[in-house]
């Protein structure tokens, strides 16, 4: 009788509020990636994209992957080794910091050592390293020096991704080769004076010659990683053409591979900055730059495309590399509180000390468990991975910038003091929260998209409804039903983990429940408007965040428990604390949506803000005036 009632109410009620759901365009909680406006809704293979709906998509969580053979982890191990000993032995990070460049022998050693092509396929001269290789590669770079792996990352990552994404056969073979040995530097570029985030802005400009054979750019581009060294640049511009449904006259961006040879390219000075100072970093100029038509990377006004690909297929080594700094930071955060003796007794066996050591040791298990989860998933030819992508730079970089603070502090004023090395790092730290998509930007993506997923699921369900579908009206119908009397919603997927992770797999069930409930919410109290919420967007990403990191950590624990390696123990331990801290966070955020005191408190700050904006600076009176 319950049932049949709540059958009823449920009909009438999801009708009503789920058609208001037309008024809301997918452009309108779009981003400038993929939409999800089909006919029929297909679920992806995505965690996280599925999260937003209320459904546990395990298929590229649960197990975790294990994607290399014998023979591609004897490669690796035989590529670690010298790397391992080369930042040991014959680079120095803090000379290069001091002189703000990667040194000429540097350089030459790092071509000797294949560094520079990595991922280019071993036919065009490269190591042809899987995406899971490469990340293991740059952990041990980052674990080092940061400014060498940025100018390393932003040569292959993202400054020469595009060609081996999107490049023609012939754009492979003229460019790869001398790419991959170093030979020539490349750079990715994309930011400029007036468009930071906003890559759609960009006023860089190229138009097609009157002969049809060229390009003509003309332009400028701000903040670049090798900007002053590249030889071989991918440069976004906007360029005319017809709009295919109005047919109107509209710029759209177009990628382009540019030739400093060409002509017409000239760099400013390196930037003098905070941090990662031997990297180059210079602002890049294009004037009358003739760029053959063959040189168009993928096809004209796809850019953005290009742009949001190369990004999305680069975002894992850069939580590779910060796991590799957390290491490094962690040992030598217990070096110091294992020998420092204060009060009669070493450091580490203060409570305070070993809350911050676990904490430490906890962000650091969840980066790796992240970057290759991430990676294995790329290798094995997963496609939807937008959005841990951009959840793995997210935690990543939050992540190691606490780490850094938290060894610092533990070393006491010895860790402020410029001969311990930590404030390097801490500087060359802090970039990483901004570029290649700020962590503000990328929360909103996360949230954006996945409601965007989420919204189709629901327009989806109201045609099922409309359509009197039985089974849909049904499963819908108890799936309330349990959400109402406070059943959990979601199946469980404790036959998926280790039998001693059973209870967390409980925990990321139910919480991953009441994350796809809230999203519905959400979407149906705020419909296009959703997008203005920005306030409730971040605590919905934060709780998103931590869903993946809970799942990620729980496949790994459970790999290493079933096959009983000697740290399997330690990493039980780090997943059952993690998890537990995490949902106590995800029922926070959620909670925070839909609390009236957190929705004042919201609008309180937005007042604040805007008052001080139009003081121009900090508003109350002087306590002494």
């Amino acid at each position: 009788m319950a049932l049949r009632l709540v059958t009823k109410r449920f009909l009438f009620a999801s009708r009503m509020r789920l058609s208001a759901l037309r008024l809301v365009p997918l452009g309108a909680l779009g981003t400038g990636h993929r939409s999800y406006a089909s006919a029929d809704f297909k679920r992806n293979g995505s965690f996280v994209m599925n999260a937003f709906t209320g459904h546990m998509e395990t298929s590229e969580v649960f197990p975790y992957p294990e994607v290399l053979n014998e023979e591609q982890k004897e490669n690796m191990r035989l590529l670690i080794d010298p790397t391992y000993k080369f930042f040991e032995e014959v680079n120095d990070a803090a000379r290069n910091d001091v002189e703000e460049q990667v040194p000429p022998e540097i350089m030459k050693s790092l071509q000797e050592l294949g560094a520079f092509g990595l991922q280019v396929p071993t036919e065009l001269g490269g190591v042809g390293l899987t995406n899971t290789q490469y990340a293991r590669l740059v952990e041990v770079v980052g674990g080092y020096d940061l400014a060498v792996g940025i100018a390393l990352g932003a040569h292959q990552s993202i400054g020469f991704k595009g060609i081996t994404l999107f490049g023609t056969k012939e754009q492979r073979e003229k460019y790869l080769p001398q790419l991959a040995s170093g030979e020539k530097i490349a750079a990715f570029c994309l930011t400029e004076s007036s468009s930071g985030s906003d890559a759609s802005s960009i006023r860089s400009k190229a138009i097609l010659s009157d002969d049809g054979k060229h390009y003509i750019l003309n332009g400028s581009k701000i903040w670049i990683s090798n900007g002053g060294i590249a030889e071989v640049m991918t440069v976004f511009a906007q360029t005319p053409g017809k709009d295919a449904k109005t047919g109107e006259m509209k710029d759209k961006i177009s990628a382009f591979i540019v030739e400093r040879g060409f002509g017409g390219v000239t760099s400013g000075p390196p930037e003098k900055k905070m941090g990662i100072k031997a990297s180059n970093t210079a602002e890049v100029f294009y004037d009358n730059v003739h760029i053959p038509v063959q040189n168009l990377l993928g096809k004209e006004g796809e850019g953005f495309k290009v742009a949001m690909n190369i990004l999305n297929n680069g975002r894992f080594g850069m939580a590779a590399a910060l796991s590799g700094t957390m290491k490094k930071l962690i040992e030598r955060a217990v070096q110091h509180v294992t020998t420092r003796v204060q009060f009669g007794n070493k450091l580490e066996v203060y409570g305070d000390v070993q809350e911050k050591l676990a904490r430490m040791a906890m962000m650091q298990y969840v980066t790796e468990s992240i970057a290759y989860l991430l990676s294995g998933n790329m290798d094995r030819g997963c496609t939807e991975f937008q959005l841990e992508a951009a959840i793995s730079k997210v935690y990543a970089s939050e992540a190691a910038w606490e780490v850094v603070d938290e060894c610092i502090q533990l070393h006491g004023g010895m860790g402020f003091m410029k001969a311990a090395g930590l404030e390097r790092v801490m500087r060359d730290m802090r970039i990483f929260r901004i570029f290649e998509g700020s962590n503000d930007i990328l929360r909103l993506f996360v949230s954006l998209t996945g409601l965007q997923y989420a919204g189709s699921h629901l327009r989806a369900l109201e045609r099922d409804l409309k359509g009197f579908k039985m089974d849909v009206l049904m499963s819908e119908g108890v799936k309330r039903t349990k959400r109402m009397v406070g059943a959990r919603i979601v199946p469980s997927i404790a036959g998926q983990v280790h039998a001693d992770l059973a209870s967390q797999a409980e925990q990321l069930s139910s919480a991953l429940g009441d994350f796809g409930a809230s999203c519905e919410s959400l979407l149906l109290t705020y419909r296009k408007d959703i997008i203005n919420q920005q306030f409730l967007l971040k605590r919905l990403s934060t709780a998103c965040i931590d869903l993946y990191g809970m799942a990620a950590v729980l496949s790994r624990a459970s790999k290493a428990l079933s096959k009983g390696v000697p740290t399997a123990a330690h990493e039980k331990a780090l997943t059952v604390t993690f998890c537990q801290q995490a949902e106590e966070r995800i029922r926070r955020n959620l909670g925070s949506l839909r609390s009236a005191s957190h929705l004042k408190v919201d609008a309180s700050m937005a007042t604040i803000a805007k008052e001080i904006c139009k003081h121009g600076g900090a508003v109350p009176t002087h306590p002494l005036d």
